[in-house]
């Protein structure tokens, strides 16, 4: 069978020229390593399609709401550190987009909530400090330079070394299973969710579960795989928590949740802390 070249064209950069041959034009349904890649390749550029929207359900939520009540501060700081740094490693490796491609757009993403958040607690210049530094540390880690020797060898060199890089990259382990805690906790306290946004927590979590599967895939790196399982751990304990709180009118220490009728004001002072 043979596609329009309209189609033949993208499906051949998507699965590669052998693959298409035998799973489009031989039709070769028993080719079980192309099949595996196909649907590797499929979810991880539905990943990336999803993570570009991911958190925008999150940002507009906020902006109604004028408050970031219920979401973390430092769970957003910690992931967006380990997903810059995750970004700069998968770059340097040169990995294929499809299996990290919405680290960049979930950074973009973060980058705007924790700006919000800063914004709605009066601190506009903190929210600028915050983008400056992470837009600066992700051109310090990413940044590499070829420079060609007398003999004509053509070397690579980066301000961080891939050494240093892998190591960072390790760390973001720690870092995003830690960035989940603030939030798991503060959910425990309140008895709600608050401001937090169930189709980014479903979305994280599928999202984390498919990464599991296109990581073991395509790419044969036991530190992203490890940061996967165990991120995709975490995100399962934070759908249940959005479950289990869905009605949930009041926060566990009795108050109205900010924003329905009733508030107190002690409600409206606690919309002003992070965690």
């Amino acid at each position: 069978m043979h596609l329009p070249f309209f189609l033949e064209r993208p499906a051949v950069a998507i699965i590669g020229e052998v693959c298409y041959t035998s799973l489009i034009e031989n039709l070769n349904y028993k080719d079980v390593p192309c099949i595996k890649y196909g649907i590797s390749k499929g979810l991880g550029l539905g990943i990336v399609a999803g993570g570009a929207i991911v958190k925008v359900p999150q940002i507009i939520k906020i902006v109604q709401a004028q408050s970031a009540e219920g979401v973390s501060f430092s769970s957003y700081m910690l992931e967006t550190l380990a997903s810059v740094i995750s970004l700069a490693y998968n770059i340097r490796q040169q990995n294929p987009l499809s299996t990290y491609g919405e680290t960049f757009f979930v950074t973009i993403q973060n980058l705007i909530i924790l700006s919000l958040m800063m914004f709605y607690r009066g601190k506009g210049t903190n929210a600028f400090a915050i983008l400056s530094s992470f837009l600066f540390l992700g051109t310090i880690v990413a940044r590499t330079s070829e420079i060609q020797t007398a003999d004509g060898a053509v070397v690579t060199t980066a301000l961080i070394s891939q050494g240093m890089l892998t190591i960072l990259q390790a760390l973001t382990i720690p870092i995003n299973l830690f960035s989940k805690v603030p939030q798991i906790v503060a959910n425990y306290k309140n008895g709600s969710t608050g401001q937090l946004s169930a189709f980014t927590v479903f979305n994280y979590f599928a999202g984390s579960l498919a990464r599991v599967y296109t990581t073991l895939t395509e790419v044969d790196d036991m530190i992203i795989l490890a940061g996967f399982m165990l991120s995709t751990l975490f995100n399962c304990v934070l759908a249940f928590q959005m479950a289990l709180y869905w009605n949930a009118p009041k926060t566990k220490a009795g108050e109205a949740v900010p924003g329905e009728k009733g508030a107190s004001g002690s409600g409206k002072k606690k919309a002003k802390k992070f965690d």
